[in-house]
């Protein structure tokens, strides 16, 4: 992402979203450290969130700071909308914790009252230890969502960015069909997948793609191996598909040949599910009603221990190496789903037993009068 590509206006519309919700929570100083959340923020293609890096996020008119590795300096002076960049590192080792407190001495910035963000990735025990160590008191709230409850409602530019990349992934989707016949290999067949989306102006994923074919469609996750197709294969495929760093997943369910009998219901019920689940979604409506009517129809298939993954989350802004956002489709969630959110479904079922695993994917943005499904590619069984 890059702060020309939204406007400044949508920048600043951000920035009081935060400070009012920072003023909640009596925080000063905000520091921000998941990409997706500085990108947010600020707007900015470079690599920093391979090391450490943090943004400090005032609750006032102060400059908007970031402390980055020094090779991404320049890059973030150009494409941010930091006022002030500066880096760690470089020609010789430098602890980044150690700079980053010289620099909040520098800006008096250590008697503020400081929300930290404390990712599931990105900010190493070591580092957060230190900066408990160094900040103590001053640290006042843990706010690892506050900036991400923000982004799940989604601007007008955001959600064409979503459907663009919806666009890319139905395209690439629809080539890798094509390729589908025995012997060909899984590899392959992503190849063509990866070309088509970056040929169609796609980023590079955030998450690897799950390619499963034959008995290999009983496990959930796995990259594309050299597994050469055969009669009689069943497969799940899921991918995501990003444009200016907003994300897109798909999956879908193919069989080289006709399908065994077994392959079909178990197929049938997780479409069912899904199908229920996206029927039950709209504004004002509670998030878990959407899982458990999933959750029960393949219950009532006696297919529940089958049932090995979440029922569905939220997608946005993605790098490496997730695309969830904080928010979660299943039987404990207290929220409502509301206008811009934009939100995968994908109620699952992976049977060791039969050797057989079906992922069914759609997006899903929810709109003031219902639901948009992103893509445009049918959600029946493909029969190649």
């Amino acid at each position: 992402m890059s702060k020309d590509f939204f406007s400044k206006e949508e920048f600043r519309e951000r920035w009081d979203k935060t400070r009012s919700s920072m003023k909640k929570f009596n925080i000063e100083l905000l520091m921000v450290i998941s990409p997706t959340n500085i990108n947010y923020l600020i707007g900015t293609p470079a690599k920093g969130y391979q090391e450490f890096e943090v943004l400090l996020f005032p609750i006032d008119s102060d400059p908007i700071i970031m402390m980055t590795r020094r090779s991404e300096v320049e890059m973030m002076n150009e494409h941010s909308m930091a006022d002030e960049v500066y880096g760690w590192g470089g020609q010789e080792p430098e602890d980044p914790i150690d700079a980053t407190y010289k620099l909040m001495v520098e800006k008096k910035l250590l008697k503020k009252r400081i929300g930290i963000e404390v990712p599931y990735y990105y900010l190493h025990p070591f580092e957060y230890n230190k900066i408990n160590e160094i900040l103590g008191d001053s640290i006042v709230h843990i706010s690892t969502d506050l900036v991400g409850e923000i982004k799940l409602l989604k601007s007008e530019t955001e959600l064409k960015y979503v459907r663009k990349a919806s666009e890319i992934a139905d395209i690439s989707f629809n080539a890798g069909l094509k390729t589908i016949k025995p012997g060909i290999s899984e590899r392959e067949i992503s190849a063509t997948i990866h070309y088509e989306m970056f040929m169609n102006g796609g980023d590079i994923p955030s998450s690897p793609m799950n390619f499963l074919t034959g008995d290999r469609s009983m496990f959930a996750h796995g990259e594309p191996s050299d597994k050469k197709l055969q009669e009689g294969d069943f497969m799940h495929l899921q991918f995501g598909s990003h444009y200016r760093r907003y994300c897109c997943t798909i999956g879908r369910n193919m069989c080289v040949g006709k399908p065994s009998e077994r392959m079909k219901e178990i197929f049938n019920v997780i479409k069912e599910a899904g199908d229920a689940c996206i029927q039950e979604m709209g504004p004002g409506k509670e998030v878990r009603k959407a899982h458990n009517i999933a959750k029960s129809i393949i219950e009532k298939a006696g297919m529940e221990k089958y049932r090995l993954h979440m029922t569905g989350y939220a997608v946005g802004i993605a790098f490496p190496p997730t695309w969830v956002e904080p928010l979660i489709v299943d039987g404990s969630s207290e929220r409502v789903f509301e206008p811009g959110m934009v939100i995968a479904i994908e109620p699952p079922a992976f049977s060791y037993e039969d050797k057989i695993g079906v992922r069914l994917i759609d997006n899903i943005i929810i709109t003031n009068e219902g639901v948009e499904v992103l893509s445009k590619t049918s959600r029946g069984l493909y029969i190649l």
